[in-house]
């Protein structure tokens, strides 16, 4: 998978290392461009390594105040969040260039970071899922609405553990 859009993860000040690792690994399996996250909770607990893929050295974790800083023109800003009035996911129909700005798990975007967004979308779920799984569905929606054909030979073998040598009964 390879795309030339650009994908940027905005993280408003994040609760967990954990959830900030499994964030990276999400962006780069879904080719984000680049991560970004503010607030000061992250940094406290950052040396709790947790991105098992390595993803930072691919993908840019940035630190900065305001997430959607420094964007180009044509990049539009999509806040994640259980806001009255935003729209279903399986509804929305992504930009090729976004930020996809995520809130706390604690707690909601602030307002005038919603007033900024071109979109806001939301999971249809029962109850709330926690920031990684909220980055890793929305990543994965967006691409299996853009994505053409799949190789899927390809795609499975160039992916899958090295261990896993597991075939569909009658497919070799």
């Amino acid at each position: 998978m390879t795309t030339q859009s650009t994908v940027i993860i905005g993280l408003y000040n994040p609760k967990s290392p954990t959830n900030v690792g499994a964030v990276m690994r999400a962006a780069g399996c879904y080719d984000a461009t680049q991560v970004r996250y503010n607030g000061n909770r992250y940094n406290r607990a950052a040396k709790f390594h947790t991105d098992t893929h390595n993803s930072h050295e691919r993908i840019e974790l940035v630190e900065m105040d305001d997430l959607t800083a420094g964007l180009a023109d044509d990049v539009e800003i999509v806040c994640v969040e259980l806001v009255v009035g935003a729209t279903a996911l399986p509804r929305f129909t992504h930009p090729e260039n976004a930020v996809y700005v995520f809130g706390p798990e604690d707690s909601s975007l602030p307002q005038e970071v919603v007033d900024k967004a071109h979109h806001v979308v939301y999971v249809p779920t029962n109850g709330c899922m926690n920031l990684a799984a909220t980055v890793n569905v929305v990543l994965y929606d967006r691409l299996a609405k853009t994505l053409g054909a799949i190789d899927d030979h390809q795609q499975i073998v160039s992916n899958r553990d090295n261990k896993n040598k597991l075939a569909v009964k009658g497919c070799v």
